[in-house]
């Protein structure tokens, strides 16, 4: 594809660049860092997830730079973090270790630990609150002292229990109703620093779905729910809490019982959906179990994570009746940089290809003229 430079570009762009900042100025106002962090909690929690960066501080500071735009933080902040140094890899996070947040379960009533509601909008009537004009610092104040002088949800050893919930899916494979699997210590593939050879290996479609762009990944599992992938699982457990990384000790790596340094805890949101899945070489020894969709999302991502996990299970069946069930096809059309990047190339002057296609259309006019005036009686 041809592409020509302009005359006078430099000129134009830095007009352009000077403009830019004065479309986010012009108000006589700035978004502070601080405030982003105050008030646009949910956004930042998708932007370091299709980041794939954990810093809300960093989040927050790209969602300013892009004007409140996601495709653009996400792409600003991708580009910070190919430039830092990768030192060392974690330890495998055991979401099982969550210190719990919210946990609800749209399969079982009553799960052990019980249903835990939460943070959510789930709950509200989402009809637009115009108090929220009215909200000050002094009344948020005065508000947060009420709040926090409450009587604790959690105390003592219920606190603890937080922190050690059981899985839904565990109780499903004690009934031999969802298959239990060998550990798989295969190292992951990092897609961040390899590139993706189809046919991919499940590591690598978990990081592809995780950084994926949120609304792409809903809107192809909202495909594959409506009947383009046959798939209607049930969400057995959906849990948001912090985890706990770890990171080996370098000098001790080759042990199997080196020392780990803890390094803090981030965020996170995990789903397991159920789907029914037959068992069985024919129709006389078919048996029914279910099978496991995963998602994982770093903060407090819900509906993406419960997309992502019908994706997955998706993927792992692999129908090829079904678009969604073709990972080239997911994979390759869910991430943000890429369709962003794709799509914003054709503002870029094509005039030399353009060109091309109109002398064609004319020629071929000019051809069928010419065949009508030679018929015309």
């Amino acid at each position: 594809m041809a592409y020509v430079a302009v005359k006078g570009g430099a000129q134009a762009i830095e007009a352009s660049i000077r403009r830019l900042k004065f479309e986010r100025l012009k108000r006589g106002r700035v978004l502070g860092v601080p405030e982003a962090l105050a008030g646009l909690r949910s956004l930042i929690d998708q932007v370091m997830s299709e980041g794939s960066l954990y810093c809300e501080a960093l989040a927050a500071l790209a969602i300013k730079q892009a004007e409140g735009s996601p495709e653009e933080a996400v792409f600003v902040l991708r580009a910070y973090r190919s430039t830092l140094p990768r030192k060392y890899y974690s330890k495998t996070i055991e979401p099982q270790a969550m210190e719990v947040e919210r946990r609800i379960s749209a399969s079982f009533k009553d799960i052990p630990g019980g249903q835990i509601l939460g943070s959510s909008p789930d709950y509200t009537h989402r009809m637009l609150d115009l108090t929220l004009l009215d909200e000050s610092d002094v009344s948020v104040g005065l508000w947060l002292r009420e709040f926090t002088a409450l009587p604790a949800a959690t105390a003592g050893n219920e606190a603890a229990s937080l922190r050690a919930l059981p899985k839904v899916a565990q109780y499903l494979r004690e009934q031999q109703l969802l298959p239990h699997y060998l550990p798989d210590d295969t190292p992951p593939a990092d897609v961040t620093k390899q590139s993706v050879q189809f046919p991919t290996t499940r590591s690598q479609r978990l990081q592809m779905l995780t950084r994926g762009q949120t609304g792409a990944v809903t809107a192809l599992a909202y495909a594959a729910l409506r009947g383009y992938g046959g798939q209607h699982p049930t969400v057995g457990e959906l849990r948001v809490g912090q985890v706990p990384v770890y990171v080996d000790d370098p000098l001790q790596a080759e042990a199997a019982d080196g020392e780990a340094y803890y390094l803090g805890q981030v965020k996170v949101t995990e789903v397991e959906a159920l789907v029914v899945k037959s068992a069985g070489k024919n129709a006389q020894k078919k048996s029914l179990t279910f099978a496991l969709g995963y998602g994982l999302c770093l903060g407090q991502n819900e509906t993406k994570a419960i997309a992502m996990s019908v994706l997955d299970q998706c993927l792992e069946a692999g129908d090829p009746q079904y678009p969604t069930h073709n990972e080239e096809f997911v994979l390759m059309h869910i991430d943000s940089v890429e369709a962003t990047g794709f799509i914003s190339h054709l503002k870029l002057p094509h005039y030399v290809t353009f060109q091309s296609k109109l002398d064609s259309i004319r020629r071929t006019s000019d051809r069928l003229a010419e065949a009508a005036k030679e018929c015309a009686p």
